[in-house]
């Protein structure tokens, strides 16, 4: 069996559409021993040595630039769809592929039509639900949402697998949700993570340590504070972390996120995919909104009860965050958020998604 993810990463970008690719290709690999394959742009801050490290081929597609009056997601991809079709064909040959897996805010149906003729079967990830698709399989792995909400968007007989219970988190979180919900029953808030995601391209780590100074941690507290492999801040927030009135460590390139985040007690971090790891683990987020895509799991996250979204303009961001953990430093308030993140994600969305697809993939 062969499958081709089309996903990148980027300063712009992030890594989270390149790490569930991962996520699905991993469980591909292991449970149906797939040949996984990558086509990647070669943007800066690709990942396209890390995919290659982890034992997957990686087709590198060359870096190019959207003209500046292309809508966000197309300056995201480098080109237009028919553009990047051509060069995905091109770098793949004539091979057919079993599947074809695409996450990219910058594709859709005119994507996935040049498309087809090289795949059996074709799955789109999604977040969005804001433009058509010409997927047999369409998942969207977001809080609050509903097949409906792509009723328009996918042809006749798609099948659309929608809600947290689809989030494609990787193995290690379901493997630790057990041990970290059992230490949880205490409500203390002492161990506080710090994770703007893989990149943070705007120094937003260095703004939350700012306002975390004036905040009512009690004197017990420490701090973790994680970066990704390319964060071009890495030297700030380690000299800040050196001035914070706790114990404040900085780490990067963490291997076993799961097991960092079940040993701590509060996260304040970036919503999107890092988010919903956090509700599996019982873990509550004090989130931020860095991207408008990240706007409704975030509303929907905090709707459930699973977390608080912090403004993140410079001059509100201090006040409410100060606001928004002193709310949560009642016991009661932590232990009640706590259970809303455990019953929102069970992390076992791969293994529904194999389900689902078991006759594809046969």
């Amino acid at each position: 069996m062969r499958v081709l993810f089309r996903a990148d990463a980027s300063l712009q970008i992030g890594t989270g559409h390149v790490m569930r690719c991962l996520t699905f290709a991993d469980a591909l690999a292991r449970e149906r021993k797939a040949r996984c394959e990558f086509a990647c742009r070669l943007h800066e801050g690709h990942l396209a040595d890390f995919i290659a490290a982890r034992g997957y081929d990686v087709h590198r597609l060359p870096p190019s630039a959207a003209p500046p009056s292309a809508d966000l997601y197309e300056r995201w991809l480098g080109c237009d769809e028919p553009t990047d079709a051509a060069q995905v064909l091109a770098a793949v040959g004539v091979a057919a592929f079993d599947l074809l897996v695409v996450d990219h805010y910058g594709l859709g149906v005119r994507w996935e039509t040049a498309l087809r003729g090289a795949c059996r079967h074709l799955v789109a990830l999604d977040d969005l639900a804001d433009r058509g698709h010409a997927c047999d399989v369409l998942l969207d792995g977001n809080p609050g949402r509903l097949a409906a909400d792509y009723a328009q968007l996918v042809p006749a007989g798609c099948r659309v697998l929608a809600g947290a219970a689809y989030a494609l988190l990787r193995p290690q979180f379901a493997a630790a949700r057990e041990g970290s919900l059992a230490r949880r029953r205490d409500g203390a808030a002492r161990k506080v993570l710090v994770t703007m995601g893989g990149v943070d391209p705007s120094n937003m780590t260095s703004r939350v340590l700012e306002a975390l100074r004036a905040a009512p941690l009690p004197a017990d507290a420490s701090l973790t504070v994680v970066l990704g492999p390319h964060a071009p801040w890495a030297d700030e927030v380690r000299q800040q972390a050196q001035r914070m009135p706790w114990p404040t460590t900085v780490v990067a390139n963490v291997e076993d996120m799961a097991a960092l985040m079940a040993s701590q007690d509060l996260a304040i971090g970036a919503a999107g995919v890092t988010a919903l790891e956090r509700c599996c683990l019982g873990l509550p987020s004090l989130l931020f909104v860095l991207a408008d895509n990240q706007a409704p799991g975030a509303r929907a996250l905090e709707g459930a009860g699973a977390a608080l979204v912090v403004a993140s303009e410079a001059d509100a961001l201090k006040g409410d965050l100060r606001e928004k953990l002193a709310a949560l430093l009642s016991p009661g308030r932590l232990r009640a958020m706590q259970q809303c993140c455990a019953a929102l994600v069970d992390g076992l969305g791969v293994s529904r998604l194999m389900t689902e697809m078991e006759h594809d993939l046969a």
